[in-house]
């Protein structure tokens, strides 16, 4: 599974992307989430707030129930604003 990260989350992880296998207990970005902050400080620190966080699975939008698989490709970023 590829991971990407941008803005704040970037920041706090330390990198932009990364490749990681997809434990078997975990079905959604929710999940995948939860994992991911158990990671480490700096993990925890970039998902914390999930009002802050938006998700795209294989480039489109979508909620944190959102059901994942091995094969996909999940990036995570702040809310876009513009003007």
């Amino acid at each position: 599974m590829d991971l990407l990260y941008f803005a704040h989350v970037r920041e706090n992880i330390g990198c932009s992307s990364e490749q990681i296998s997809l434990p078997d207990n975990i079905s959604d970005v929710r999940g995948l989430m939860d994992h991911l902050r158990a990671k480490g400080r700096n993990y925890h620190s970039a998902f914390e707030n999930e009002d802050i966080i938006r998700v795209a699975v294989n480039q489109l939008y979508v909620n944190f129930d959102h059901v994942i698989s091995e094969k996909d490709e999940i990036a995570f970023f702040p809310p876009m604003t513009g003007g």
